[in-house]
């Protein structure tokens, strides 16, 4: 993975999050990957219960900035900084760390 890459994915999440896309799930995370919300918060194990975790935040307002802060070979880790409504009500500044898989989904 290079930077080009990690970010051509952080765009496709952002995407499908802003839009609500689901589906998009699918082609952006590995079948049993490991997707953890928050770090006082077990992971949702799986599409399934990373689509469920999606549903709740529909039609939330929010903007996003992301950049990536290290890349070694398969894995990342990208700084974003995530505001919610509008006006802003809550921030949050996160530490992705994601391991891809070789098919360029995101495994844990």
């Amino acid at each position: 993975m290079d930077r080009d890459e990690v970010m051509r994915w952080v765009a496709r999440y952002e995407r499908a999050w802003r839009e609500g896309d689901v589906a998009a799930v699918e082609h952006l995370f590995t079948d049993d990957c490991h997707y953890r919300p928050s770090p006082y918060e077990e992971s949702e194990v799986g599409h399934d219960a990373i689509k469920a975790f999606w549903l709740d935040d529909e039609d939330e307002v929010f903007t996003f900035q992301a950049e990536p802060v290290a890349i070694e070979d398969r894995r990342a880790v990208v700084r974003a900084e995530v505001r919610y409504g509008d006006p802003v009500r809550q921030e949050y500044r996160d530490l992705w760390v994601l391991r891809f898989a070789n098919d360029g989904r995101v495994e844990d």
